[in-house]
């Protein structure tokens, strides 16, 4: 079993070969705006679009806490928007991360990955305007994703 391979520089931009799914946390109200979601709009439109689609027809899908929408970028690259964070606001309810729906999302994830021999490429998901904490988060993409044998990266940007 490998671990987690940790590298400072843009997620967005993995620099390994082969098929890639890079995955980041959206929330679950349709927003889209702030935070490592502007990274990936500068990069590609498709991701945004497609969330806000999907955002959009909830009614009639599967968009919610725990799900994945895996959106093709390029030819060997995905984006995969992962739904595990309720809301965007620190409230009586607490910091919005979900840290449940987070490790459903990587367990969809994982599938996913598996099937296209891909390697996982992410900021620290969930850390930043979610407010969780990584501790909490690591072990679910250890458990879900490194123990399944998926090459992961986690990158930390550089300022």
């Amino acid at each position: 079993m490998g671990e987690i391979n940790y590298v400072r520089g843009d997620a967005t931009v993995p620099s390994v070969k082969g098929v890639k799914v890079m995955a980041h946390v959206c929330n679950d109200i349709g927003g889209w705006g702030k935070g490592f979601v502007l990274a990936v709009s500068r990069r590609w439109p498709e991701p945004e679009k497609e969330y806000r689609v999907w955002h959009r027809a909830r009614a009639a899908n599967d968009f919610g806490l725990g799900a994945v929408q895996f959106v093709r970028v390029e030819r060997y690259v995905w984006v995969a928007n992962m739904i595990g964070q309720r809301g965007t606001r620190t409230g009586s309810k607490g910091v919005p991360v979900r840290y449940e729906a987070i490790d459903t999302a990587l367990g969809l994830l994982a599938d996913r990955a598996a099937e296209l021999g891909a390697s996982v490429h992410m900021p620290r998901i969930g850390c930043g305007l979610a407010a969780g904490k990584w501790s909490r988060v690591e072990p679910l993409v250890t458990e879900r994703l490194v123990r399944r044998g998926i090459a992961v990266t986690v990158y930390d940007h550089e300022d």
